[in-house]
């Protein structure tokens, strides 16, 4: 048996190529089509379980391939919320996180892309943890997998690219990731209940729209003025604020879907009434939603710096905020902390190492 590293994980193909690895290994094509259907049907994470398979094809398999690219290392549970952290490890040794948010009529796989985050956005723990490196195609799809394994199969309705890392960053693995799981697997979560999440790659956002995929869009807002983005997100002074806007509207004509505005409220920072006038004016501009995010702590990773400095608005004055965009005919959603008891809240994902 090769060295694990080196096996050939199937889920880094898309379904016509598995089919294409399994004609040049001398089988049946169809036999990929079989092997797809294991994987993403039945979660099979041993060549074993796939019992229509002929055992000289699983043998062969065995000494050139594999089906599982992450291990489950553990696992936690928020005692007020139901929600789920799961940590896993890559065949390297890396870390990273995955969290499942249930709610009433849904259940949200929040998946991440890299080990860590290169962008160093101030009010991110995974920003803190500091960039590894991107995610693979399998290792993507292996927290869908391994996640919906552990829960009822099947009942994962909605997932979001908004766990560690920046996805367009990742863009290539990103995109078939999204392919793998729209056109390969039929739909099976459609387009609309899959986001992307980005803190503003403008290239990127117009290479996504231009795919056909048409994934809703969010973008890691958090202020409608450069020099606070600037501050808070160093991205931003590589692609302001207007670069983003433009790549934005191109986003929203050609999939004709509504952009979400991710907007963490962050005391005397952003929470003013200039911050109001400016995402009234920004709304006005394209087919958006605002979604309100209260700052959850990182405590956890902090260690100085302005980052340290920052606390959340009080919440009295947050559904205020909220309440003005309403009355501002501002399409808003409130999002409540899911999580926070178990470090798994929006912001909180990162991994500190002894």
């Amino acid at each position: 048996m090769n060295n694990d590293n080196k096996l050939t994980d199937l889920k880094n193909y898309s379904l016509t190529e598995i089919q294409e690895y399994i004609k040049n290994l001398g089988d049946q094509p169809f036999r990929g089509k079989q092997i797809f259907n294991w994987i993403f049907e039945n979660y099979a994470d041993d060549f074993d379980e796939l019992t229509n398979i002929p055992i000289s094809l699983r043998d062969k398999l065995k000494d050139v391939a594999k089906l599982r690219s992450l291990k489950l290392l553990s696992k936690s549970s928020s005692s007020s919320t139901a929600t789920v952290k799961y940590l896993l490890e890559t065949d390297d040794g890396k870390k990273i996180e995955s969290v499942i948010i249930p709610e009433k009529e849904r259940r949200t796989l929040c998946i991440s892309t890299q080990v860590g985050c290169p962008l160093d956005c101030k009010f991110c723990a995974t920003g803190l943890m500091g960039y590894t490196r991107n995610l693979t195609v399998a290792e993507i799809l292996d927290q869908y997998l391994i996640t919906s394994k552990e829960v009822l199969p099947n009942t994962i309705t909605n997932i979001v690219f908004m766990g560690m890392g920046e996805p367009l960053l990742n863009y290539a693995a990103t995109e078939k990731v999204l392919k793998i799981l729209l056109q390969d697997l039929g739909n099976k979560i459609g387009r609309t209940r899959i986001t992307v999440s980005t803190a503003g790659i403008p290239k990127k956002i117009i290479e996504l729209a231009d795919s056909g995929l048409r994934v809703k869009l969010a973008l890691s807002l958090h202020s409608c003025f450069d020099e606070i983005r600037d501050k808070i997100m160093p991205i931003n002074l590589k692609y302001n604020l207007q670069e983003n806007i433009d790549a934005l509207k191109h986003y929203s004509r050609k999939t004709k879907t509504k952009i979400m505005f991710e907007y963490t409220m962050l005391k005397g920072i952003n929470d003013r009434e200039e911050d109001l006038d400016a995402l009234k004016k920004l709304c006005s501009q394209l087919p958006s939603k605002v979604n309100i995010i209260p700052f959850n702590s990182i405590a956890h990773m902090v260690n100085g710096g302005f980052s340290s400095t920052l606390e959340p608005t009080p919440f009295d004055e947050v559904k205020r905020f909220y309440e003005r965009l309403i009355s501002k005919d501002i399409f808003v959603a409130l999002r409540n902390t899911q999580g926070d008891d178990i470090a798994a809240a929006c912001g909180q994902l990162a991994i500190k190492e002894n």
